[in-house]
C-alpha cells in the first residue's frame, strides 16, 4: 500500500483481507489459505534439499576429477619408471658381466617401484569411480527434490485459481497435486 491511497495486491490478498474485515467466516477460503501456506512451507524445505543435493554433486564430481588426475599422475609417474627400467635393461644387456649386476639391481628396484605406483593408481582410479557413483545418487536425488518442489508450485498455483474461480474441483485437483509432491519428495528422502 503506497502513501497516497493506492493499494496494489492480488487476488489471494483482496480475498483474505475481504474476509477479515467483515468478520466473514469462509471455510472454502481459509481451507485454501491454510493449505497455501502450508504448500509454500514445505516446497521451501523441498527446494533446499534440491539445492543441497545438487550442490553434494558437484562437490562429489570435483572430489572424482582430482582423484582422476591424481591417478593420472600415478599412471605418468609409472611410465617414467617403466622407461628407465627398459634403459637399465638395455645397458645391462650391453655392458660387460662384471657391471651386470649393478644393472640387475637396477631394473628389479624400477620393478618393485612399478608395483607400489600402479597399486596407488589403480586405488585413486577406483575412488574416482566411487565419488561418480555419489555424484551421480546425488543428482538423482536433486531432480526428485526438483519435481517434488515443482508440483507443490503447482498446487500452489490451482489453490490460487481455485480461490479465484472458487470451483471446488480444483480444490481437489490442489490436493491432488499436493499430495504427487509430498510422494516425490518422500522418495527423495528415502533415496528413491
Amino acid at each position: 500500500m503506497s502513501g497516497h491511497g493506492f493499494h496494489v495486491h492480488g487476488p489471494h490478498d483482496h480475498e483474505l483481507e475481504h474476509a477479515a474485515q467483515h468478520g466473514a467466516k469462509d471455510s472454502f477460503s481459509g481451507q485454501i489459505a491454510v493449505m497455501t501456506a502450508i504448500l509454500a512451507t514445505v516446497g521451501a524445505l523441498f527446494s533446499y534439499m534440491g539445492g543441497a543435493t545438487q550442490a553434494n554433486a558437484g562437490l562429489y564430481k570435483n572430489n572424482a576429477a582430482i582423484k582422476k588426475t591424481e591417478a593420472s599422475n600415478q599412471w605418468n609417474y609409472f611410465q617414467a619408471k617403466s622407461t628407465k627400467q627398459a634403459l637399465a635393461e638395455q645397458v645391462r644387456d650391453l655392458s660387460a658381466d662384471e657391471r651386470r649386476a649393478t644393472y640387475q639391481a637396477k631394473v628389479d628396484r624400477y620393478e618393485s617401484e612399478k608395483n607400489d605406483i600402479k597399486t596407488k593408481a589403480e586405488a585413486l582410479e577406483a575412488e574416482s569411480v566411487n565419488w561418480d557413483k555419489q555424484s551421480e545418487a546425488q543428482m538423482h536425488l536433486h531432480h526428485r527434490w526438483a519435481q517434488a518442489t515443482t508440483a507443490l508450485q503447482i498446487s500452489i498455483a490451482l489453490a490460487a485459481i481455485a480461490l479465484l474461480t472458487r470451483r471446488k474441483w480444483l480444490e481437489w485437483g490442489m490436493f491432488g497435486v499436493a499430495g504427487l509432491g509430498v510422494l516425490l519428495g518422500g522418495a527423495a528422502l528415502l533415496h528413491w
